[in-house]
């Protein structure tokens, strides 16, 4: 049982891992991390600055001990000046109380001056990190989006390679069917006209219909090739109306006498 649920929980967790993945943005990663370091440099920042501001503070007590040290000073030689050691005595004790506080309060700003140089430098460093991963996230964010784009595009550019071959191969099955169809109405034209079919529309002719056919146009080829024979030898046009109005014997016969000049030397 215990496999068992190892098993579903693994597999849960490589399903919600996958998930976590499509759903993952690289870009928005990159601005969070932005965000995170900017932040902690801006902790540093108010650090620097504490220190600094208690540096300053030792600073204002210091000179203040030192101008009371000072006052101190000048009371005890004004004191022994007009013959009262005791007050000379009391200034001096008391600016040796302040000079011990000063003494302490020096230590505690060099150590505060040498936290603040530390910090100070540390946040140079981290704002120099941070620019340059400013810097990178910028290049990468880019290039994802590029890269991105490309994807879409070689994909859009898929789809529409996959709708042409698919087009392609509609043209090329109605052209072999136009061919096809092409061939058969040739064939059945051919098998009519040789009578292998019989045409029940009934306008298809008989093969004598078709000599006879021929005949004629022949000899309407012959009469037209007699008529242009006669102009060229430059008959009178008389003939000419003979041969369109009158009887085809008569015109016939006009035809043969002018055919007889003409060949005359």
């Amino acid at each position: 049982m215990s496999g068992v649920m190892k098993r579903m929980g693994m597999i849960f967790r490589a399903k919600a891992n996958k998930a976590l993945d499509r759903a993952e943005d690289p870009r928005e990663t990159l601005d969070y991390s932005y965000q995170k370091q900017l932040e902690l440099l801006q902790k540093v920042r108010r650090g620097v600055a504490d220190v600094a501001t208690s540096r300053k503070r030792l600073e204002l007590q210091l000179n203040q001990l030192q101008g009371q040290s000072a006052k101190l000073e000048d009371q005890g030689r004004k004191a022994l000046a007009l013959g009262r050691e005791d007050l000379a005595r009391e200034a001096l004790s008391r600016r040796a109380s302040l000079q011990q506080q000063v003494s302490d309060l020096e230590v505690q700003h060099q150590t505060l001056q040498g936290e603040e140089e530390k910090l100070t430098l540390a946040a140079q460093r981290l704002q120099a990190k941070v620019d340059a991963f400013r810097t990178k996230k910028e290049t990468i964010k880019a290039t994802y989006t590029a890269a991105q784009a490309q994807t879409r595009i070689a994909e859009s550019f898929s789809g529409i390679s996959e709708e042409m071959s698919d087009v392609g191969l509609a043209i090329q099955r109605a052209e072999d069917k136009t061919a096809q169809l092409q061939a058969r109405a040739g064939a059945i034209d051919e098998l009519l006209a040789s009578g292998a079919l019989d045409d029940q529309s009934g306008l298809a002719k008989d093969d004598i219909q078709a000599e006879l056919d021929r005949l004629s146009g022949g000899t309407d080829v012959e009469l037209e090739l007699q008529r242009m024979k006669a102009e060229l030898a430059g008959g009178p046009s008389a003939q000419q109306q003979a041969i369109e109005g009158g009887t085809p014997g008569a015109a016939q016969q006009q035809s043969q006498q002018a055919q007889h000049r003409f060949d005359k030397p």
